[in-house]
């Protein structure tokens, strides 16, 4: 038997020892494992510690990319609350950087192993352009995925506040959305657009109470500040309305709050929600107006059904002081500008049509934040994110509510308005607490007793029941309650009535003709404002595809 040294050469080893198209498929070869495989090609050519090395490392990634799809189908949730957060972020960014670096360490090595030099001059042109390709698709991609996640990172920490995440209470997270204007022409910050999320932790079923911008007499909570300095709510006439809250806690009162509230504006309209809700608020998140529309835009648009004719601001028409321009009933696609205008019009309307469009247009928007959206818009919506949102909810909150996001979009929203149509229109001059607290409640039970009735009717429904009749009426029965409670998380909440494409009262042309933009421009040019109103008044039905 021959010794190793008299075994013969491997020809992967020693190109020098077979022909010119084996020496070209041989280079191709070491490539395509780089590719797929990194570290083989130096197993089979080159240096074997170095190819173990990028081997088991190799090993070590398809292992966690298969345990990351499993965790993934079984419960996506704990996925999404890692990659969200800042400091998996930041693992996830060296991570792809040092797998970039050693990939691309990795072509370089191949490059010296297959000896370029010894390629006929075609081939050689033709390998060297393969494998400039490959690492752009392997180390190129890593690098700007690292790049994408360094940038939602740097927003988020911007963003988001520091500090522990936080639990629910009493089973619900409860957190206040304003809308912000702050506009060149206003004093200070007024936030005309206040709401309150509370969400079932468990099942993300949530109830959107809006309070209108000039609800008066707001209580606030027991610990606020803000309680001793108005005792009995904040109640001084017409001047003390809810939005202007914000503006005279930051104005007149900031030294009252302790040194570690950041904003005292957001504290006190938050302790102003909780005081009249009956609802601990934990959080809040401030939408600022003027960068409302990139947002909108980031996400892609907003779809939503609108059931009446919506007025905006426009260019005026020719020979004209009129610019009032109209949104159609129907199916519409906002972007962020017009998203903007559906959100804010009131003209031939009010408040409460605006803050019903408002609640229709934020489940909306939620609805269609999922993890896809995101990722497919990742780059425009962290852009926008830092110009639209000032928060205090932790960056370590965000994992759970990115998770918790998917169960609310799936679900039936609950809304209530602290004003007409779900009070009278007095209600939110002259407000009964005990009342709207009572209201709140009963909503909030509702949507934990038909979680209950569902998991009690999936227990049962394997059993067989001995009588057929009763058991075919009791099946009507609890339909019949299931589809009360669809409707009450939904439209009869607000006791306004079903969309329809023209209301309650069918309104047409005086020829008969359906009602055009046209048509309702020739009437304010005409004067016939109050018809106007009549035609738009059922503008605030709206409702998410």
């Amino acid at each position: 038997m021959g010794s190793a040294s008299h075994r013969a050469p491997s020809p992967l080893r020693q190109p020098e020892t077979i022909s010119a198209p084996q020496r070209s498929k041989r280079a191709l070869i070491l490539v395509l494992l780089t590719i797929f495989f990194p570290g083989s090609a130096q197993l089979v050519a080159g240096n074997r510690k170095l190819g173990r090395l990028a081997v088991s490392i190799t090993m070590l990634c398809w292992v966690a990319i298969l345990g990351i799809l499993a965790i993934y189908f079984i419960n996506r949730s704990v996925i999404l609350g890692w990659v969200a957060h800042p400091n998996f972020q930041l693992f996830l960014i060296i991570v792809l950087g040092s797998l970039a670096v050693g990939w691309f360490i990795m072509f370089i090595n191949t490059l010296v192993i297959i000896r370029p030099g010894m390629l006929a001059p075609g081939m050689r042109a033709i390998v060297t352009v393969f494998t400039l390709a490959a690492v752009v698709a392997t180390s190129g991609v890593f690098i700007y995925g690292a790049s994408l996640l360094n940038t939602g990172r740097e927003t988020i920490v911007s963003v988001f506040d520091e500090g522990p995440a936080f639990d629910p209470i009493d089973g619900r997270y409860n957190i206040a959305v304003f809308g912000a204007d702050s506009g060149s022409n206003r004093e200070g910050v007024r936030t005309d657009s206040v709401a309150l999320l509370s969400v079932d932790a468990k099942t993300g079923k949530t109830l959107l109470i809006s309070v209108p911008r000039n609800f008066q007499g707001a209580r606030f909570a027991d610990d606020s500040p803000m309680k001793k300095i108005w005792p009995e709510g904040y109640n001084c006439g017409d001047e003390c309305i809810f939005n202007a809250i914000y503006r005279n806690a930051a104005d007149e009162h900031a030294d009252a709050f302790p040194a570690s509230v950041k904003n005292v504006g957001a504290q006190a309209a938050m302790d102003a929600l909780e005081g009249t809700t009956g609802l601990p608020v934990q959080g809040y998140v401030m939408v600022d107006m003027a960068g409302f529309e990139q947002f909108v835009d980031a996400l892609g648009g907003v779809t939503i059904n609108s059931g009446g004719w919506v007025p905006y601001n426009g260019k005026r028409y020719p020979n004209s002081t009129v610019r009032t321009h109209w949104f159609a009933p129907g199916t519409q696609t906002f972007n962020g500008k017009h998203a903007l205008w559906f959100a804010r019009s009131r003209d031939f309307t009010d408040d409460y049509h605006r803050i019903k469009r408002q609640q229709c247009l934020q489940q909306a928007i939620i609805k269609q934040f999922t993890p896809q959206t995101i990722l497919k818009n990742f780059t425009g919506i962290m852009s926008a994110g830092e110009q639209l949102v000032e928060t205090n909810i932790p960056a370590g909150q965000l994992g759970s509510f990115v998770s918790l996001a998917e169960k609310v979009s799936s679900q039936p929203m609950a809304r209530l308005t602290l004003g007409a149509p779900d009070f009278e229109r007095t209600f939110s001059t002259y407000p009964d607490f005990d009342e709207l607290q009572e209201r709140i409640r009963t909503l909030i039970a509702k949507q934990s007793e038909s979680e209950k009735k569902k998991k009690t009717e999936k227990s049962d429904s394997p059993k067989k029941s001995e009588d057929s009749s009763k058991a075919s009426e009791s099946s009507k029965s609890s339909e019949s309650e299931e589809s009360t409670e669809e409707s009450e998380d939904t439209t009869d909440i607000n006791n306004a009535p079903k969309l329809s494409n023209g209301g309650d009262q069918e309104f047409t042309q005086p020829d008969g003709s359906p009602i055009t933009e046209e048509y309702l421009v020739q009437l304010e040019m005409a004067g016939y404002d109050t018809l106007i109103s009549q035609i738009a008044a059922n503008n605030d039905e709206c409702s998410v595809p």
